[in-house]
Order: structure tokens, then sequence, then C-alpha cells
């Protein structure tokens, strides 16, 4: 059941150039993409898709006016330097870096390529940016949240599951935005009676050992923050939250579709729209360094009642009342 579902983004990443729709590119631009998932992905694919919908309606269709060349590296540290390596090889006119893991190396690849980026928690702290106003350099996007989002996820885990006083927060140690929402967590938690256990993200062994830990106590839950590491291993943490029965609150509606208890955060499809609106920008002519960084206007709060009955949990229908999207 989809309720309130947000449009008005991606009407606005596509609607200004419109005027100037009459100006199509004369030549054939070329696309670099660059993703730490893995090629089948499903939420990879929903957003790239979506990408790529909101360039032909500014013009520009893959295959026609525009190659757009993908490079998936599931994870691996390894092939996101080669393919950022290779997408650089490749000439192309603009670049899309679609997380805060892939944009270094295509930094370090290059200074003078134009580059997008997308899911993007801190760039002005990371260092990727001058600032959100400022870009500079050769880079801009759209950050993923602000921390102070954080502070929403412990508030609907006891909104659904009283009595958790426990939460294990799953976090990328290794990136700015891992560090940051934790903080944020940490700084809220005691106002909503909870105990946070830090769980750093790893493989898909360490993270079943460290669950399996947390959850050998009583009233405990999860809190996934944003990172791509929990996308790669979303079926993992979704199946042990529910093999342990850990109510669990993600950052990101992916995992709510996929069988998870609730989430709560940015339209991550929208933004990919938006992106589009920079590409096309940026092959018009424009400068990444005079285009600003933009963060989301809009959030989404879903809700999967079928695992919520399954973890014997009722939902306040205050709660459903505001969810945008409710599984059932």
């Amino acid at each position: 059941m989809k309720r309130r579902k947000f449009i008005a983004g991606l009407v606005g990443a596509v609607a200004w150039p419109l005027a100037a729709g009459a100006q199509q590119p004369d030549r054939k631009h070329r696309i670099g993409v660059l993703s730490s998932l893995a090629a089948d992905d499903p939420g990879g694919q929903v957003r790239l898709a979506a990408f790529e919908k909101a360039l032909r309606q500014l013009g520009l269709t893959a295959g026609s006016n525009v190659q757009i060349d993908y490079r998936w590296a599931a994870g691996s540290a390894e092939q996101t330097r080669r393919y950022a390596e290779e997408l650089v090889a490749l000439g192309p006119d603009v670049l899309l870096a679609t997380s805060g893991t892939d944009l270094p190396d295509l930094l370090r690849a290059t200074r003078t390529v134009p580059i997008v980026f997308v899911q993007v928690a801190d760039p002005v702290g990371a260092g990727f940016v001058d600032s959100l106003a400022q870009p500079g350099g050769n880079v801009t996007g759209f950050i993923v949240f602000e921390y102070g989002l954080s502070a929403k996820w412990p508030e609907i885990l006891k909104q659904i599951a009283p009595s958790v006083t426990r939460a294990a927060v799953l976090r990328d140690v290794h990136t700015p935005a891992g560090i940051g929402q934790f903080g944020a967590l940490q700084s809220v938690a005691p106002s909503f009676g909870l105990e946070l256990t830090p769980v750093a993200l790893g493989d898909a062994g360490e993270i079943e050992r460290a669950i399996g830990i947390f959850a050998s106590s009583a009233n405990g839950g999860l809190i996934v923050t944003g990172s791509q590491l929990a996308t790669l291993h979303a079926d993992l943490i979704i199946k042990l939250a529910a093999q342990h029965k850990l109510p669990a609150v993600y950052s990101d509606r992916y995992f709510v579709a996929r069988g998870g208890l609730a989430s709560y955060g940015p339209d991550r499809v929208a933004e990919y729209s938006l992106a589009a609106g920079y590409v096309y920008r940026i092959l018009m002519g424009e400068r990444p360094a005079n285009l600003p960084v933009q963060a989301p206007t809009k959030y989404e709060l879903a809700v999967n009642l079928k695992t919520a009955k399954a973890l014997d949990l009722t939902v306040p229908t205050a709660l459903l009342a505001r969810a945008d999207e409710v599984i059932e």
C-alpha cells in the first residue's frame, strides 16, 4: 500500500531544463558510472533506471546521443580502484559516483573530469568539496542525509518495540558517515532508554558472529545505519534479524521491501533523477564548481506489517498513519 508517494523530487529534477529542451545535444556524449554494488543488485538497478529515465526526459538517450559505461565493483575495494581508472581512461564527459565509497578512487584517477555524486553523507568533512554552496574543483552532487536524521531511528524502534532496551548499531567504521551517524545516535539514545552497542560491518562471517553474540541477551534490537556495506549485506542482515527475533530499523526502504521491519530515510531513487539534471547541466557547459551540493528535502517512512507480525509486534496506528509505504 503506497501512501503520499513523493514525486516532487523527480519533477524538480527534470522540469528546469525542459525550457532548454530545444537545446538538444549535437554530439554523442559519454557518461561513466561507478557503483560499488553488484550488477544484479535490485536497488542499484532501480536507481540507475531512474537516472536513465530522467536523462531521456532531458533529451539524452543511452545508445543514441549518449553512451553510458557502467562498472560494478560488488563491494571489492580493488575493483573499485581499477574500475575508476578504467572509466577515466575511456574519456568520459562526466562521471557519476554512486556513493562515498566510489568517489575517492574517482578523485584519485582524475581532478579534471567533472564528477556528480549521490549518496554521500559528508562531502565537506571528507574533503571532497570546499563547501556545499561552492564545491570548487571538479565535484558536486547530492548528499544522502544529514546526521540529525539518525535521531529518528531509535524513536521508531521504541515506538514499534517498546520493550527494547539494547540496540546493536551496524555501521561502516571506515567512512566519516559511519562515525557521524553513530555519534548522532549516541546523543539521543539515553532519552529513549537505549543502550547502544556498536557493530563494525565487515564480511558475512563477521556480521553473523557479531549479531549472534548480541542476540544472546534479551530485549535487543538493531539499527542499521546507511552505508554501501549494509546494502551489500542487506539480505544477510534481514535474515539474521528474523532468525534472532530482533526488531530492526533501517536507513532505506530498500531493506523493508526485502523483508526488513521499518525504515526512515530519503527517497534515494529521486536523488538519482536529480543527479541526471546535474549531469545534463554539465554536458551543456556548466561547471561542477558552481553547482551547489544539495541535501534531500523529502524522507520516507516504510513499515513491513508481515515482518512485524512474525516478530509478534503491533505497529502503532499513529505510526502507520504517517507511513509513506506499508507492506502487508
